[in-house]
């Protein structure tokens, strides 16, 4: 089994920064892809951000690329999400996810992702 709580949710300007945080426990072998998905109201859930921690590969939606930064310490077993430039259109509930395996051919896909934290809020206001 895999625990995963999420913090660093907050509300921020357009523009600001905020830095989401991962906490994952119990079985390593399941937490090496780990991903950052987001559902806004009304829109299905969508991937963000994922590393396969094995390789360092990353992999990002088109809408985050260069504001975003996924990260992960592997000693501390967290995961981070680094958010620059944020607009009100990255306003959402922020999950993390782990799959077993490899990130596979789709990393950025939830339907792959078997594991979930509860999900932090992240609003940005105009």
């Amino acid at each position: 089994q895999v625990q995963l709580v999420e913090s660093g949710g907050g509300s921020v300007q357009a523009g600001g920064s905020l830095r989401l945080s991962c906490a994952a426990s119990g079985d390593t072998y399941s937490r090496k892809c780990m991903g950052w998905f987001r559902q806004a109201p009304g829109k299905e859930r969508e991937g963000v951000a994922v590393i396969y921690s094995d390789s360092g590969n990353t992999y990002y939606a088109d809408s985050v690329k260069g504001r975003f930064t996924i990260s992960q310490d592997n000693a501390k077993n967290t995961a981070y999400l680094q958010m620059n430039s944020l607009k009100p259109e990255d306003t959402a509930m922020y999950y993390c996810a782990t799959k077993r395996g490899g990130c596979g051919l789709r990393p950025l896909l939830p339907q792959w992702y078997a594991y979930w934290g509860q999900g932090t809020q992240v609003t940005v206001s105009s």
